[in-house]
């Protein structure tokens, strides 16, 4: 689960608005015994994603709050990919948010067929509409549902591929921050 920072919604529980802050966070279902109506009129609404490594591929960062330990290791990690320390929040949620406003098929986002296989786990890319998280060497094809079989890099077209987890997710990734995939995705032998 997560959020974007406030309430997206009118009080008729009608989305109104992409974000209402940089803060774009992801939660625990269950925290503390905490327990909320959803889509409270004034109060933040509640986004549900498949599992983490969609949720940071949409720009989102691990919550400080009901997830402090794997918010302290991104934002470890998205400092040793900066060559720097250990990242604040309001810097993470600065540095994504400049990321998030690139267009998906910013040049910059670009992929070549050779870069793509050497991304790390917990990425994910999209060829025209469809969506692939890496995995074991692997790409997992993404949907609503859930992940589908796993494929070979050679089962990309010859399209053009575009990177849709944020450049800075990603150096977090190679830095060792380890996502969690939804429980059903298939899982490399080891």
């Amino acid at each position: 689960m997560g959020n974007r920072g406030g309430a997206l919604h009118s009080a008729d529980q009608r989305i109104v608005r992409n974000q209402k802050s940089r803060s774009w966070i992801i939660c625990l279902t269950e925290f503390k015994g905490w327990w909320r109506a959803l889509m409270q009129p004034g109060r933040y609404t509640e986004l549900f994603f498949l599992d983490e490594v969609t949720a940071l591929a949409a720009g989102h960062r691990p919550c400080f709050e009901c997830r402090r330990k794997d918010a302290l290791a991104f934002a470890e990690a998205i400092g040793r990919g900066r060559s720097e320390g250990r990242q604040a929040a309001p810097a993470i949620d600065q540095l994504l948010d400049a990321e998030r406003r690139r267009s998906a098929d910013d040049p910059a986002r670009l992929l070549t067929p050779n870069a793509v296989a050497t991304l790390p786990d917990g990425t994910m890319i999209r060829q025209g509409d469809r969506f692939h998280a890496v995995r074991g060497g692997k790409l997992l094809p993404w949907s609503f549902e859930g992940y589908d079989a796993p494929l070979g890099f050679e089962a990309l077209t010859p399209a053009p591929m575009y990177l849709a987890t944020p450049p800075s997710t990603v150096a977090a990734l190679r830095q060792g921050y380890l996502p969690a995939f939804h429980s059903r995705a298939w899982k490399p032998a080891t």
